[in-house]
């Protein structure tokens, strides 16, 4: 005969008190194992008791005092009882009203482009995303399921961010992840928690998160009854320990042809004034490109209460063509950091940038530079995209180029030829950007004449660049002597 293993609680008694943020948790249980040829061979040989019942106690009136903004650090070795305590503490908190989101019990869509699974609206989308660190114009249209396991936690963090919850549940934190990932999304989760004044709860076996995750409450859990709880000040991380362990120093055009392809706009780069790179030892995780200014931009006028001649735009004036940095780096403040960095490296007193994600993430402003104005685009840009509209190209579809080349195909000559005329009254200082040209300017006889004999796969390219010109953007700049200061 065979009788089974047991596994019983033998007490699980919990008290919450709310007011006080406090919890005493008293969970034990017992075994006893199950009865066969091969285990009745092991009690014979080791002089055990096969029927003998063992109790074990995991929890024996632990008190932990834990409130509702804090960021709570579970570690342990797997099968010491962290996530029996995690799921103690959901249910007390649950059964308290408290409003917890459980990373494990998220309802993710796979299937739909992130960007549609995400926030009420585009904007929150596109926030969210940023904050989190998926702020790639690709990423945002891919689906759940095409994300590396990295960006699929920091979108199941930015679930968590959307969910209105007051406590966030993470049983097996970051486990999954390679430990420097697990650090970056440490760092961005407790920066996020602290800046939205909600409180983390997170369990795992590692315990090199200490740093990133800067807990308010750690409580180490060993096997038996032993548990260890310390407090510290619930402050912020200021910087993920992966940054200090990094430079910036001069680069070259190679430094950010090896990165172009991570940036939505990797074709065209204008010629460079100076290349700045972001390395971790032989890695290379980020690049900034300087170029020469184009000859007339919105904003500047604003900015500086004149124009200038090309001249003194070429001397005083350098422009922030790309900013790239690796994925695995984003979201721990890399983007501020290079910019701030190398903006009084740049070898100008002005620095200005035009920039569409600076309307969703901050990043240019919180390194010094002072958002001017904001631009839906220039006004023939606009009238050629309403034309080509007219011409049956669908707007939102223009920065595709194999959707744009297939509609030229299916037009006639005389409607590609209006086509031509369409992309020939755009505003002068376009011509460079519109052929992708690496000539910091263009001349109009040169640029009629690259239209005039444009084929239907150049057109297309065009056309996308087109679109890109018409996004709304922002226009931000940065002076020397002003430095964070009002311009």
């Amino acid at each position: 005969m065979r009788r089974r293993e047991h596994f019983r609680i033998r007490r699980y008694a919990r008290r919450y008190d709310k007011s006080e943020g406090k919890f005493i948790v008293n969970i034990a249980y017992e075994t006893a194992t199950e009865i066969t040829p091969r285990t009745i061979g092991v009690a014979e040989a080791f002089g055990l008791g096969i029927d003998q019942t063992r109790k074990f106690i995991i929890y024996d009136n632990v008190e932990l005092k834990i409130g509702p903004k804090d960021i709570v650090y579970i570690t342990g070795d797997s099968g010491s009882g962290k996530s029996v305590l995690l799921k103690a503490i959901k249910k007390d908190l649950e059964e308290a009203g408290e409003s917890v989101a459980d990373m494990a019990d998220l309802e993710i869509d796979q299937n739909k482009p992130i960007i549609e699974s995400v926030g009420s609206t585009f904007h929150e989308a596109l926030a969210l995303l940023s904050r989190v660190g998926l702020n790639d114009a690709y990423l945002f249209i891919r689906r759940y399921r095409e994300l590396s396991d990295g960006q699929k936690y920091r979108y199941r963090i930015a679930k968590l961010m959307e969910s209105g919850a007051q406590w966030w549940i993470m049983d097996e934190f970051a486990a999954t992840l390679d430990r420097d990932t697990a650090k970056i999304v440490a760092y961005n989760l407790q920066k996020q928690a602290r800046r939205m004044g909600r409180a983390v709860v997170a369990a795992t076996t590692h315990t090199d998160l200490f740093q990133d995750l800067a807990p308010s409450v750690h409580i180490h859990k060993r096997f038996g009854r032993e548990v260890t709880v310390h407090y510290y000040p619930n402050s912020v991380a200021r910087e993920c320990s992966l940054v200090r362990e990094m430079k910036i120093e001069r680069g070259t055009l190679e430094d950010y042809r090896r990165l172009s392809f991570l940036h939505y706009r990797s074709e065209g780069c204008p010629p460079p004034r100076i290349v700045f790179r972001l390395v971790r030892g032989e890695e290379l995780c980020g690049v900034i490109v300087y170029a020469y200014p184009p000859s007339r931009v919105f904003g500047r006028r604003r900015a500086f209460g004149r124009s200038f001649s090309l001249e003194e735009a070429n001397r005083l004036i350098s422009t922030i063509s790309r900013v790239i940095l690796h994925p695995k780096y984003r979201s721990i403040g890399l983007g501020v950091k290079l910019v701030r960095e190398t903006l009084p490296r740049a070898g100008t007193p002005y620095v200005e940038a035009v920039a569409v994600m600076a309307r969703y993430n901050p990043f240019f402003e919180k390194a010094g530079m002072v958002k001017v104005a904001e631009s839906s685009g220039d006004v023939t840009v606009r009238r050629a995209v309403e034309r080509l509209g007219e011409l049956g190209f669908k707007p939102y579809l223009l920065a595709s180029e194999g959707v744009n080349l297939r509609r030229l195909m299916e037009m006639s000559r005389g409607e590609v030829e209006r086509v031509r005329e369409v992309l020939l009254k755009v505003s002068g200082g376009y011509y460079r950007r519109l052929k992708g040209s690496g000539k910091p300017y263009m001349r109009k006889a040169e640029y009629e004449r690259f239209i005039r004999e444009a084929s239907e796969e150049a057109l297309a390219k065009a056309i996308r660049r087109l679109a890109i010109l018409s996004q709304t953007k922002v226009y931000l700049v940065w002076k020397r002597e002003a430095g964070r200061q009002s311009i």
